[in-house]
């Protein structure tokens, strides 16, 4: 019989010295790009004021009246450990009066045929703990919370920064739930949330700490205000979720392939500064008009994106095509056909 990610895992410890990492399991982190250090889309989204912005890969930024925010990555990280990036999240207008529905996230969005191994929904279900790395001049409680997308169902966490301006290694543990299992799809089935931000319709409650049907006043209950002055910041790295009660130190995964992990989302031909793969670029020199192209992607994507299409680069001196009419055809979540193309070759 087959035995799952954490069975063996217990199995792998109970052979491995006392002085050896007991739970290193490969792609034990259910965290994507939780080092920071793929940016597909750009370092750095400014002005963001409302809506879903991703910056750096697989990592949502969702402000709601709670001032004005740039996400960016940064080389600011903690001396000795091995990151190289780290995000920011700088508050460049302040709220200081905030309204009851204000709140800003930091998230990303997880697949629930990736989860089928925590055993949700029945006796055996897993424990999580959070671990991560972060920096803020605000000193004080901070909220994380797991939302349970496919039953509505939600837990929460504190946590403290505890002196400003210095890098905190935090790890946070989550009991495992006994109702509402994932759905085995690709499918967005778990949010894990940051909260930075929030107003008294999220913090009017009890914070909510065992697993329960959503509450939203019970989310958020004690977090601080760190829109209230332009000054304040905050960074993360390091970020790591993973099944069990004892976090293991990050994993850090080759470049190559925590690439092409953040690909299955996002990928983008050439970064001309347009944003995701609603941006992307695909074009190549040397095609008369009526030539076809099929592009693949590097990997499959999790479902079929929306494609669109932006003119090259080219200009005088340059050996880069300029594409000024093309279309877009037969799009599904292995590649494309662009046909139908009209190429200027300058040198």
């Amino acid at each position: 019989m087959a035995l799952s990610k954490v069975d063996l895992a217990n199995q792998v410890e109970n052979q491995l010295p006392q002085n050896l990492v007991a739970n290193n399991l490969p792609f034990r982190n259910i965290i994507i790009n939780g080092d920071m250090s793929i940016a597909q889309r750009g370092t750095s989204s400014t002005g963001l004021t409302s809506g879903s912005t991703y910056t750096l890969d697989r990592f949502v930024t969702a402000p709601s009246n709670a001032g004005t925010w740039t996400t960016s990555q940064d080389t600011d990280v903690p001396t000795g450990q091995g990151f190289a990036k780290s995000v920011k999240l700088d508050c460049t207008t302040s709220n200081a009066s905030l309204s009851a529905n204000s709140f800003l996230t930091f998230s990303q969005r997880i697949e629930g045929q990736n989860l089928q191994y925590l055993k949700k929904g029945t006796s055996n279900a897993e424990s999580l703990s959070l671990s991560f790395w972060v920096k803020s001049n605000k000193t004080g409680t901070y909220i994380c919370d797991l939302y349970d997308s496919d039953n509505t169902r939600q837990i929460s966490k504190s946590y403290t920064i505890d002196t400003a301006d210095t890098w905190e290694k935090k790890t946070i543990t989550f009991s495992g739930d006994t109702t509402g299992a994932f759905d085995n799809d690709n499918g967005l089935s778990l949010f894990c949330f940051f909260w930075l931000v929030a107003g008294t319709d999220y913090t009017s409650g009890t914070l909510n700490t065992s697993w329960n049907s959503a509450t939203t006043a019970n989310r958020v209950v004690g977090q601080v205000n760190l829109a209230d002055s332009t000054s304040n910041y905050i960074n993360f790295t390091g970020v790591q979720l993973e099944a069990g009660t004892t976090a293991s130190d990050f994993e850090f995964l080759p470049t190559d392939v925590n690439l092409q992990r953040c690909q299955r989302y996002c990928y983008t031909y050439a970064n001309y500064g347009a944003g995701n793969v609603s941006g992307n670029r695909g074009y190549s020199a040397q095609y008369a008009a009526g030539s076809i192209v099929h592009i693949f992607y590097p990997t499959t994507f999790r479902a079929i994106p929306t494609l669109t299409y932006g003119e090259g680069a080219g200009s005088a001196n340059s050996d880069q095509s300029n594409i000024s009419e093309a279309q877009l055809y037969d799009t599904d979540d292995i590649g494309f056909y662009i046909y139908d193309l009209l190429v200027e070759a300058e040198l």
